[in-house]
């Protein structure tokens, strides 16, 4: 787990290693199976898997890179030492062609294994029956950074999430547990997967008023909640942004008073709650049909 969160060179020599992925599933489906989703080496499996998912991406040997990927992005490959938890998200702001993966293989070898939907429903069961905080927090994190890229296989992870694995109300729930962290990767997580035009119905159905509700009355004082906040609104943004029903249903959650205190937040007008509570009241003004609504 420590050797997993030691930069780019150490994912890899990991993911290269012979049977070592392949374990690390094996034991974590025995847990499962063994309803015993709360033991300390659960915990560790997921993760260094967790870690091991970080950056995939644009870490892939080309070998792959040419087999996966139709196109390949250029993104900067600055890294910064995970650890085990820690900021995983890709900002990505322009929206990227959804292109489908290869056929999935049955049986996924090593570093195929980290994509595989097996594993995505292995991350999503956990997150179901784990009580461990940590091994939440790794699961929603491992997804996270399977769907934090802009090219074909970020999207076709979020697909199996959301519509082959029914992966969101174990999300939803997420978004509702006492531990800060944990809700903050779920947040991070549907961040990701709202990015996905052809999901975020699915998404804003199953879990836009579980958003709403989260959101607190104000910007909130700690930096993980705040950094939050931030992601809701952004989260919200996708969801709203092209569709005037997800809209009207932010508004009918009654999102809008809260949005517009976080936004008006005195104390630190340049907070990273407040401008993105902003940019979504400015992308709601945009639905002219609402404005009536809105008013009242």
């Amino acid at each position: 787990r420590n050797m997993s969160s030691a930069g780019p060179e150490g994912r890899k020599k990991m993911r290269e290693c012979d049977g070592l992925i392949d374990s690390l599933v094996y034991y974590i489906q025995g847990a499962i199976a063994d309803h015993e989703p709360n033991d300390k080496a659960t915990e560790n499996c997921v993760c260094i898997l967790h870690n091991l998912s970080y950056q995939l991406e644009i870490e892939l040997p080309e070998s792959y890179a040419q087999s996966i990927y139709v196109q390949r992005r250029n993104i900067s490959s600055n890294d910064k030492t995970p650890g085990c938890f820690g900021t995983r998200s890709r900002k990505v702001k322009e929206k990227h062609q959804d292109t489908p993966l290869p056929e999935e293989k049955s049986n996924p070898k090593g570093v195929e294994s980290l994509w595989h939907s097996t594993l995505i429903r292995i991350y999503l069961s956990l997150i179901a029956k784990s009580t461990r905080n940590y091994t939440q927090e790794a699961s929603l994190g491992a997804l996270q950074n399977l769907t934090a890229g802009t090219g074909p296989m970020p999207f076709s992870v979020a697909r199996t999430v959301v519509q082959k694995a029914n992966g969101l109300p174990s999300i939803r729930t997420m978004l509702h547990v006492s531990h800060p962290a944990v809700k903050k990767t779920a947040v991070s997580l549907l961040r990701n997967l709202s990015r996905n035009t052809s999901l975020q119905n699915d998404i804003a159905r199953e879990v836009l008023p579980d958003l709403v509700a989260v959101l607190p009355e104000s910007v909130p004082g700690s930096d993980v909640a705040c950094e939050t906040t931030a992601s809701i609104c952004y989260t919200l943004f996708n969801l709203t942004q092209s569709s005037s029903y997800n809209a009207r249903l932010l508004l009918s959650a009654d999102g809008l008073p809260k949005i517009i205190a976080i936004s008006m937040n005195d104390s630190n007008m340049f907070s990273k709650a407040s401008r993105a509570a902003s940019v979504l009241l400015y992308s709601l003004w945009s639905h002219t049909d609402l404005h009536n609504a809105y008013k009242k």
